[in-house]
């Protein structure tokens, strides 16, 4: 009796990080191959305004070329549609600037093939090893902590990873709809109201090797308002389609 193995897409958003791509993309594909998974990786090009694009054509991967910027949100968007229409078990998201080690992929995929979980998320603040993100972040994540505490009733210690995996549930779900912008903290309420299993488990995390994070010092007021002000707006919305 042979076992159903679950058919990979690792979708890598990438805007201007010509010079990490490629290794983030050749990591993947040695793990698949140690590992003998079932695996795909697809690139989503943001619209980069650097030579990401020409690297990424010669990869061994799949590549979805966006002609406008649409921010991570829409990016990763577009990656879950491509894996809901080609009928893939996990979507994982994986970031380009290589801060996600592919040997932590493992990890993060466990509770997904253990079904433990829909939605599984690598947090850097349960082992507290590796890169911890800036001060600043770090306040942005603890008051997103509480904040989903309060309307879904469960603690995620890294509300803004975005190293994550999705079940076949969970394609279908975001492929209808998906937070744009700063989607992390916005679509775990999504999932929770929505009554996803939803697990962290401790991974490392590096320093980005390229590329310039969208939320800094001078930034992080305006983020955490706007998260706040979308978290609000899909908790009414989601309790709204409940009642009708």
């Amino acid at each position: 009796m042979t076992t159903h193995q679950p058919h990979i897409l690792v979708i890598v958003p990438c805007y201007n990080e010509q010079g990490a791509i490629a290794n983030v993309v050749h990591e993947l594909i040695a793990l698949r191959n140690q590992e003998n998974y079932q695996l795909d990786v697809l690139v989503v090009n943001d619209c980069s305004t650097d030579g990401s694009l020409s690297i990424v054509r010669k990869l061994p991967c799949s590549y979805l070329n966006l002609p406008v910027n649409l921010g991570i949100g829409g990016a990763m968007h577009s990656g879950y549609r491509y894996a809901y229409q080609k009928g893939y078990d996990i979507a994982v998201q994986m970031d380009g600037d290589g801060q996600h080690p592919a040997n932590e992929l493992p990890t993060v995929l466990q509770p997904i093939f253990q079904r433990e979980a829909d939605v599984s998320i690598g947090s850097r603040f349960i082992c507290r090893e590796g890169f911890q993100s800036s001060f600043t972040r770090r306040l942005g994540i603890k008051y997103f902590r509480w904040l989903n505490q309060l309307i879904i009733g469960k603690t995620i210690h890294d509300s803004t990873s975005g190293f994550r995996a999705f079940n076949r549930r969970t394609i279908e779900i975001v492929n209808s709809y998906y937070p744009d912008e700063y989607p992390e903290p916005e679509s775990i309420v999504q999932f929770g109201l929505q009554g996803l299993r939803i697990k962290e488990v401790p991974v490392k995390m590096r320093n980005r090797e390229e590329g310039v994070s969208s939320i800094d010092t001078s930034r992080a007021l305006y983020y955490m308002l706007k998260v706040s002000l979308g978290i609000v707006f899909m908790y009414f919305r989601l309790i709204n389609k409940r009642t009708r």
